[in-house]
């Protein structure tokens, strides 16, 4: 989700996770942030597929995280065709903090860059080729829109393919988005004074930091769990069910529940009621179609944000 407030998108994971679960996207920046995580989805898939992370890959991802929504118009899922330019305030290129290559020049740079991706031979360590790789992307910023966010989505796809990471568990987009001006900053100097220790510096703390706050989080989630489940000890019914549903989604909908499990409406309700009197879940709404149930523990730990 940081990714998306990088660029200047605002939602929360509990605004996702609420979309998700009822079809409800009559935000743009959920249906932003929604397509984010889809072409995370995209990417992921691929590679266990046994699809090589590529330029193509790259370029699919692309016309996902552009599908109807701000950006649509700037040729989704293709290299750019014309200049583009970042932090001008008039919009010129004359003014500009930075003005990657011309379209000439970026094909060229991305042929480079994509045979730096399949060096079989690397001479560097791993994190710090996936900084070089990161910050040489955003150099060459080779689409219209949406660089950044691609930028970061592979960084994650990256340390996966390399069988560093099981699964999309850390993200540096939190770290690049409290450190906005920092990151920034790190990514011009390297451009204009050639500071790459200071930018590798900067991408490994963020490395760390991420690391540890998803250490954190997988630790406090796995002590819910369990404690939910301790709670339900010695009731009988599919109540546990519902607690695995809880994790994959912390926002419950009956109509969720029925069609997760294959009950009834009124055994759904039952459910989220007993679970509700165990004080796992809260409701929330009124009316048909409105009722929504969620744990407040859970979206505290996954969105701090929430501020419960």
């Amino acid at each position: 989700m940081s990714s998306s407030r990088i660029e200047g998108t605002q939602a929360s994971v509990t605004e996702v996770f609420d979309a998700a679960v009822t079809g409800e996207t009559r935000r743009d920046d959920i249906r932003e942030v929604r397509n984010y995580v889809s072409a995370l989805e995209h990417g992921v898939g691929r590679l266990k597929e046994g699809f090589p992370l590529s330029l193509r890959l790259i370029t699919e991802m692309h016309g996902i995280l552009l599908r109807n929504v701000r950006g649509q118009e700037r040729t989704p899922g293709e290299f750019r065709r014309s200049q583009n330019w970042i932090g001008s305030p008039d919009n010129r290129p004359d003014t500009a903090r930075f003005v990657p290559p011309p379209v000439e020049e970026m094909w060229q740079a991305l042929n480079d860059w994509e045979k730096y991706l399949h060096d079989e031979s690397p001479r560097l360590p791993l994190l710090v080729r996936c900084a070089l790789l990161h910050y040489q992307f955003e150099t060459i910023h080779p689409f219209l829109d949406g660089n950044g966010r691609l930028g970061r989505l592979f960084i994650v796809l990256y340390l996966m393919d390399r069988s560093r990471l099981p699964a999309p568990l850390l993200y540096l987009s939190g770290y690049f988005d409290q450190r906005k001006s920092d990151y920034y900053d790190r990514l011009q100097s390297v451009r204009e004074r050639g500071e790459i220790i200071e930018w590798l510096l900067f991408f490994l703390d963020g490395v760390a930091v991420q690391a540890a706050d998803a250490v954190n989080r997988a630790e406090q989630l796995s002590d819910l769990r369990e404690k939910y489940r301790a709670r339900l000890r010695g009731t009988s019914g599919r109540a546990p069910e519902v607690i695995d549903l809880l994790f994959a989604s912390p926002i419950l909908t009956v109509r969720y529940v029925q069609e997760q499990l294959r009950i009834s409406q009124p055994g759904a309700t039952n459910l989220l009621r007993r679970l509700t009197a165990h004080s796992i879940l809260r409701e929330q709404g009124s009316g048909t179609g409105w009722h929504r149930w969620f744990s407040n523990e859970l979206l505290g730990v996954l969105d701090p944000e929430r501020g419960m």
